[in-house]
């Protein structure tokens, strides 16, 4: 039987929401140059897949936060799928903003959190762990609990484990990249000459590949 992670990873590869280009890399919001490029918000748009992650993330946040009393989604990649949880879960639910609205209520925290519930973050993609964590402290200064966070896949970068680590959250995930190469490789997305360049590239990603051509999104 296929693991949950390699089979993500065959649904996110299969319709291009994880999309890889050693020989012509991307280059992200960061600045940083990447041979890959994650849009999990495709998975809204194939039935089968949003069920399938729906399913998996509400096993894992039984699995690992039982005790878990409200779903806070992550702005923008994880509301939609957050919300889906929540109501598989029978739970509240917020979504977190970057920053606050500058209008009107001028909210960062959408929908209603009592202060001391137990919350659990539904997070689309981690990469250096910065966006997720500053979410965490947002609900943790409206008098709520973070009891963990529940991700669609992660790169693993050790940037990322050390910021969860320090904030003392754990994390927990369905997909992650060394899963998503071992696939790749079997169903022949990527050639065997290719997997050096994607393993190299998560060591240093912000110093990867900074004299090659680019491919701007």
């Amino acid at each position: 039987m296929k693991s949950v992670e390699k089979l993500l990873a065959e649904k996110l590869l299969s319709i291009c929401a994880i999309k890889l280009q050693p020989a012509n890399p991307f280059v992200w919001a960061s600045g940083w140059n990447s041979p890959i490029y994650t849009d999990n918000r495709r998975t809204l748009s194939y039935p089968e897949v949003r069920s399938f992650i729906k399913v998996e993330l509400c096993r894992l946040i039984l699995e690992n936060f039982p005790e878990v009393q409200a779903i806070a989604g992550v702005a923008t990649g994880a509301i939609a799928q957050g919300a889906l949880v929540a109501d598989t879960l029978g739970l509240p639910y917020v979504y977190v903003r970057s920053a606050p609205k500058d209008h009107g209520l001028e909210n960062l925290i959408e929908g209603a959190l009592k202060p001391g519930q137990k919350v659990v973050v539904i997070e689309d993609l981690v990469s250096t762990g910065s966006s997720s964590i500053k979410v965490v402290e947002s609900i943790r200064n409206a008098g709520c609990e973070v009891i963990g966070m529940a991700a669609i896949f992660t790169y693993g970068f050790p940037e990322a484990t050390r910021r969860f680590k320090a904030a003392n959250v754990e994390l927990v995930t369905l997909g992650n990249y060394n899963a998503m190469l071992e696939v790749a490789l079997e169903t022949n997305y990527i050639a065997a000459e290719e997997l050096g360049t994607l393993q190299e590239w998560r060591k240093d990603p912000a110093n990867w590949g900074l004299n090659d051509k680019d491919a701007k999104i």
